[in-house]
């Protein structure tokens, strides 16, 4: 029987509710066929067990950035037990982000530094009421603290950093030096799930349960950190927009108390729909008209995608590793400055008064994302950890060579 490989993937928790937690779960089933897997995790779902090992690290209950600390430390503890008494040794390690020191390869999801430079504003204390200046203080801590281990860990030429997205590439060079000839993995799309002709036939069975009328014109986003997904910006472009009969569907865990103030004061709370995430989301596609995803920093978000293979025209900024797979005007819409209100409502009022250009657009969006699939997504990560592999075999062989 033919050994292979033995692989240890480092990540807090893995399921498909999650952008970067569904990339590694769609990643793993093509990583079982090249390596022995072993999953350092605190939670994992949503996965077949069967072929891989899961060696469970407990959490630490209380804020979030000690149970990072803890985390950090105790995969790498969990693995050096599991070395020296079990007497696995790993030929190689890989995280998603910043998870351990130790890691040969890393797929950069995105790069806190600049995040934290566009997001900075947001986090002055006088920008936000008292009572939420413990929760502002934990967010500065911890987003100060993974920037110092980034600077630790992505500025170690030894590393190889695979990239979701290519922007990613810029902000990589800037804050950490690294100017390396990098390979980008795309994420893929589930086929069946997401697809025009099921989108299309479930739009008025899913219009219905939501309560949409049939003339309401329907934009849609998907995600966390609303800020971030640029909903401030949206709801000021709504304020431009009230001459059109256009509904907002929000879709997230924030709190959306703030964002009703917000949208009170631009007179546009009564075309604004809150949701939870759930897990049948392409009904969500179904009841849209338009995806509007005016990130102010995303290495890749996949609702955008997952829209596009449901036959949406989507508006996107270019700050958002998405836009590199999208043709502006041809299957997609690119916004230049996110945070133009104008500039975005301009876009949304040209989608519009052109239903043609819409169904034109949504059909070739649809069409573009049948070439990307999770298998082809995770047979490149597999082919660049089997290469990150070879690299490390030959560092080892010069090292050992030199101390000859």
């Amino acid at each position: 029987m033919q050994h292979l490989p033995r692989l240890a993937f480092v990540s807090p928790f893995i399921d498909k509710r999650h952008g970067t937690e569904r990339r590694v779960a769609e990643w793993l089933v093509q990583l079982e066929e090249a390596f022995e897997v072993h999953l350092y995790s605190q939670r994992v779902e949503d996965i077949d067990l069967s072929q891989v090992v899961w060696h469970k690290i407990p959490r630490l209950p209380g804020p979030h950035i000690l149970n990072y600390l803890w985390w950090f430390a105790s995969n790498y503890l969990w693995r050096m037990w599991d070395r020296r008494v079990r007497g696995l040794q790993f030929d190689l390690v890989t995280s998603p982000g910043i998870n351990c020191f130790d890691a040969d390869a890393v797929s950069v999801h995105i790069v806190f530094a600049e995040y934290l430079r566009r997001n900075r504003s947001a986090l002055r204390f006088h920008k936000h009421p008292l009572a939420t200046w413990p929760w502002l203080l934990h967010r500065r801590l911890y987003y100060r603290l993974i920037v110092f281990l980034e600077r630790l860990i992505y500025s170690d030429p030894r590393t190889q950093l695979i990239l979701v997205a290519r922007k990613s590439a810029v902000a990589l060079n800037e804050f950490y030096g690294r100017k390396d000839d990098y390979s980008v993995v795309y994420d893929g799309i589930d086929q069946f799930k997401f697809s025009l002709q099921r989108s299309r036939g479930a739009r008025g069975s899913a219009r219905g349960e939501l309560g949409i009328r049939e003339e309401q014109f329907v934009l849609l986003l998907i995600g966390n950190d609303w800020r971030n997904k640029g909903l401030p910006i949206l709801l000021e472009a709504l304020d431009g927009l009230r001459d059109l009969p256009v509904l907002l569907l929000v879709v997230g865990s924030d709190d959306p108390l703030f964002y009703r103030k917000l949208a009170d004061r631009h007179r546009v709370a009564g075309r604004i729909i809150f949701l939870a995430l759930r897990k049948n989301v392409e009904l969500l596609y179904a009841a849209a008209d338009v995806y509007i995803g005016p990130s102010l920093e995303d290495s890749f978000a996949l609702p955008p995608a997952e829209a596009m293979a449901c036959g949406l025209p989507v508006i996107t900024s270019v700050t958002n590793g998405t836009s590199e797979i999208i043709e502006d005007g041809v299957d997609g819409l690119l916004l230049r400055n996110p945070t133009d209100s104008k500039e975005l409502a301009s876009l949304i009022r040209k989608l519009y008064e052109n239903p043609r250009l819409r169904e034109e657009m949504g059909a070739k969006a649809a069409e573009k994302m049948l070439h990307f699939t999770w298998e082809k997504s995770g047979r490149e990560m597999t082919n660049l950890l089997l290469q990150a592999l070879e690299a490390k075999k030959s560092r080892h062989a010069s090292a050992l060579r030199q101390e000859a």
